[in-house]
């Protein structure tokens, strides 16, 4: 019986030239040979030949993401995260040198993977920060991993960093972009280990979880300011949200919870940017935000300056603490509000990255970040014998991604459809805070 692939060919079923067809024949199955071999040498000698396409195809569906649409983007998102870890060919990232790297100074480029979670796959994300879940339909934000410019920051790998960190205690101290650091670590992490949830006030400021695994301990302690913070009083009842800051007396509430730490990452400044009293000593020496004509206002910069140097101080004096605890700096991340503040109609629609040239490195948060940086300086090479001090310098990167808040696709539980220009969606830009804090562990440890 005659192929019914070769029936349709010219001359097949003809009784003619039966020499003339064998040698066509052949020739087209030359053809056959030759094209199956070229096609062969493509799918197996070229890296990511399709699965790259494949994947950029699946991760676009989220593009066009609404509420009606959870199912479909779960389903897509689950997909995609496969096609990464299952089809991606994945060459070994050349091990960085770190030590001879300035991390903290470089440039963001495209991150062709994606991020290392999705909105599905971290079950903890909140929902203040679930950007994709509240409508927010462009991905471009999650697409970016910092350069530095002297070497190659490794993506975070969540099996080393539980290995750095087993049978430690983390603990993230400060307001709430702390929190929001701790919350993206939690979902990276979570992809190696599932964490126990041991506790949360009823605040819920103060949050334990337990890597049982790997015997490692992840904490937040929130503080507004790191000192003390008095609110000035109540007027016709409610609170003035002034407050009297004592820059050399610290705050309690994280500092009794301080003793059995091994890592510590420190940072404030968002609650410095309002009216505030400052104190040493018990006697007022300035404001900030004021305008009375006996009391000078000192500015910001100053305040935090002065506040870091205490807790420095405080941390290597501290007697009950672990005797190599490691202190770490993190520098000012920088809000983005354009046209306004939080209460003044303030909005962040951005959906690209400044570059370096759009970025005004004279401007206040800089002069913010450089007193963090001096009271660093000023503490690196006198700490007692064990303890540590390092920096997490992240400002010069965040100022440059003002697409990465969750502007208007948040829950404002007040129902005022304010624009959060100030914390940071997950998964996205700040993801990277975790790179460098793995890249300032792998260096010293």
């Amino acid at each position: 019986m005659k192929s019914i692939t070769f029936e349709n060919l010219p001359y097949y079923g003809t009784k003619r030239g039966n020499g003339v067809n064998i040698w066509r024949l052949g020739l087209f199955l030359v053809w056959v040979i030759a094209v199956t071999w070229a096609f062969s040498v493509f799918i197996f000698g070229t890296p990511n030949s399709f699965s790259k396409v494949m994947s950029k195809q699946k991760y676009s569906l989220k593009k066009n993401i609404t509420y009606n649409d959870e199912l479909e983007l779960r389903n897509n998102t689950v997909s995609y995260r496969n096609d990464i870890t299952q089809t991606t060919a994945v060459n070994p990232e050349k091990e960085s040198d770190y030590e001879n790297c300035d991390l903290f100074k470089g440039r963001w480029i495209p991150e062709l993977n994606g991020p290392l979670y999705t909105n599905w796959s971290c079950s903890t994300i909140p929902e203040s920060k679930n950007c994709q879940l509240n409508g927010r339909k462009d991905v471009d934000y999650m697409n970016w991993k910092w350069k530095p410019d002297d070497c190659e920051l490794q993506r975070f790998d969540a099996k080393k960093f539980l290995s750095i960190v087993r049978g430690k205690k983390l603990a993230f101290i400060g307001d709430s972009v702390a929190r929001n650091q701790m919350e993206s670590l939690l979902c990276l992490l979570s992809q190696g280990e599932i964490p126990k949830d041991i506790y949360k006030d009823y605040e819920d400021r103060f949050r334990i979880f337990y890597f049982p695994a790997h015997d490692f301990t992840l904490t937040v302690f929130w503080t507004s300011f790191l000192v003390d913070g008095e609110d000035k009083g109540i007027i016709n009842g409610s609170t003035t949200n002034v407050f009297h800051i004592h820059l050399d007396k610290i705050d309690v509430n994280w500092a009794q919870k301080l003793p059995g730490v091994d890592y510590a990452v420190i940072s404030i400044a968002h609650w410095y940017f309002r009216k505030n009293y400052l104190y040493e000593g018990g006697q007022l020496i300035g404001c900030t935000y004021c305008n009375e004509p006996d009391v000078p206002d000192l500015g910001i910069p100053f305040a935090v300056g002065k506040v870091f140097e205490h807790v420095l101080k405080y941390i290597n004096d501290c007697k009950e603490c672990n005797e190599d605890l490691l202190t770490l700096v993190r520098t000012f991340a920088p809000a983005h509000f354009e046209n306004g503040y939080w209460h003044g109609g303030g909005v962040c629609n951005r959906t690209s990255p400044y570059t370096e040239e759009q970025v005004n490195f004279a401007s206040s948060e800089w002069e913010l970040r450089s007193s963090q940086v001096n009271a660093f300086e000023k503490y690196k090479n006198t700490t007692t014998e064990g303890k540590r001090v390092e920096i997490l310098d992240i400002t010069r990167a965040m100022m440059m991604r003002p697409d990465g808040h969750p502007g208007p696709n948040w829950k404002d539980q007040y129902g005022q459809n304010h624009h959060d220009c100030l914390h940071w969606c997950l998964p996205g830009p700040i993801d990277i805070w975790n790179d460098l804090f793995t890249a300032v562990l792998q260096k010293i440890v």
